[in-house]
């Protein structure tokens, strides 16, 4: 790989919670990727104008507030018509079994629920993100 993989952490909507948001992002940082953390009461559109700004290989939000049904499928929107197609979707927060299903039906990528270990995290943006770089690259 001829980068470090790009992840932006992102808190969107009301949620104020964000203390597992930058536990994730400390984790990914130390395996070597660069983080960017967008802060709290990030809107959908402000995520997707961050991820394009620093051209992201990975959006990782954080929702703990139960807006997932939302606010997934609406960054997943307006990242395909900002032409984000190698760009992957993630996350992770208080999210039903059946919600992640549904969402990963949409192109969400995979999401993690609490007490998700960081290793299984990191694995998988390391894996996710080598794939990313390398399409980009071609």
């Amino acid at each position: 790989m001829s980068r470090k993989i790009r992840v932006l952490v992102a808190k969107p909507g009301l949620d104020g919670h964000d203390r597992g948001a930058k536990v994730v992002a400390c984790a990914l940082r130390d395996a070597g990727m660069e983080v960017i953390y967008t802060g709290l009461h990030q809107t959908p559109e402000m995520v997707v104008q961050s991820a394009v700004e620093e051209d992201a290989d990975i959006v990782a939000m954080s929702i703990l507030s139960g807006a997932h049904m939302t606010l997934f499928p609406e960054v997943l929107k307006l990242m395909k018509k900002q032409g984000l197609k190698n760009v992957l979707l993630s996350g992770g927060g208080i999210i039903s079994d059946e919600d992640i299903k549904k969402l990963s039906k949409l192109g969400v990528g995979k999401l993690f629920t609490p007490g998700a270990p960081l290793a299984d995290i990191v694995d998988y943006c390391t894996k996710e993100g080598a794939k990313i770089i390398a399409k980009k690259e071609k």
